[in-house]
């Protein structure tokens, strides 16, 4: 990366945490993990959600961004990519925050797996019950 400006911002999914760098002048290229986008979410599924704040803001071929993602798996680091480019996006211009709030981008999606409990076989199924 040549220049020096940009945005850094973090998004979170799960147990996954992206952190963005959002260059403003950049040529529309996309790297995670110091790798393309396309090598790292071989889904277009998963593709279509990390463009998605992109896509609603017209900003698609404007930027550049470069993404460290850790931790979850390969569909919650999607979502935290998601989080965290809608959240630098804001940075770069306020005026944008209204089309991601409206679309629910801004919001940290705040589901967790739940913790497995003592005396049961996961967090809610329990063990099989006999009378006799």
């Amino acid at each position: 990366m040549a220049t020096t400006e940009f945005i850094r911002a973090t998004g979170r999914r799960k147990t996954a945490i992206a952190r963005v760098r959002l260059v403003p002048k950049g040529d529309g290229s996309i790297e995670i993990n110091e790798q393309s986008m396309e090598q790292y979410f071989p889904r277009d599924v998963l593709r279509m959600q990390i463009l998605r704040p992109l896509v609603l803001t017209d900003k698609v071929k404007g930027v550049s961004l470069y993404g460290r993602v850790n931790g979850g798996g390969i569909a919650a680091q999607a979502g935290a990519l998601a989080h965290g480019i809608s959240r630098a996006l804001i940075k770069l211009d306020e005026s944008l925050r209204p089309v991601l709030k409206k679309e629910g981008l801004l919001t940290r999606d705040p589901r967790m797996k739940e913790r497995k409990k003592y005396g049961q076989k996961g967090a809610r199924k329990r063990f099989q019950f006999s009378k006799r």
